[in-house]
């Protein structure tokens, strides 16, 4: 099992741990309203940032996955974060039982197919390196990430309520075949 983060090179990003000094900017995105409005809908405080900064450090010890740091290569500024978690949502078997994918952009670098560029290069790791299927949450208001996951290959497992807020639990068996 893989216990350090791997580094992954795009045309436009790195995907790697995150150090201690990408925290400040970390916690500066999570606390835009733009980044939450569809995760959670609330700003995360510098403390809630901090347990989360920790807890994507920790899962690749834990599990073998977890989240990357999302740099674009141009600064080496982190951009966001892209990855897989067990969520352990109490969602159900069918969802719960599955790492889950996640990405998260800054409000500047969205709508320049980063988030897109960034997810692919995870899931190409995952389908290589851990194969199985893969689960995902969506708000049902976020038309964005809908569109990213359908083109990850995901496809509706069912719709739900998770925190008093409508979503869309999808599944992704595979990779979707490339033409």
């Amino acid at each position: 099992m893989i216990r350090s983060t791997p580094m992954i090179n795009t045309a436009r990003l790195t995907l790697c741990a995150m150090r201690p000094e990408d925290f400040d900017r970390f916690a500066e995105i999570w606390r835009d309203p733009c980044v939450v409005r569809h995760i959670g809908g609330l700003p995360r405080s510098r403390g809630e940032a901090w347990d989360s900064f920790l807890r994507n450090a920790g899962h690749w010890h834990m599990a073998g996955f977890g989240q990357w740091g999302v740099l674009q290569q141009s600064n080496r500024k982190l951009i966001g974060q892209a990855g897989f978690f067990y969520g352990n949502r109490d969602m159900g078997d069918d969802f719960d039982g599955f790492p889950e994918a996640g990405w998260v952009l800054a409000p500047e670098v969205q709508g320049q197919g980063l988030g897109y560029e960034a997810a692919q290069a995870a899931h190409d790791w995952f389908d290589r390196i851990m194969p199985g299927p893969l689960v995902a949450m969506v708000d049902a208001t976020n038309g964005a990430s809908q569109k990213l996951a359908k083109k990850l290959g995901y496809v509706l497992l069912r719709e739900a309520e998770y925190k008093n807020t409508a979503v869309r639990l999808l599944r992704r068996n595979g990779p979707p075949a490339r033409a």
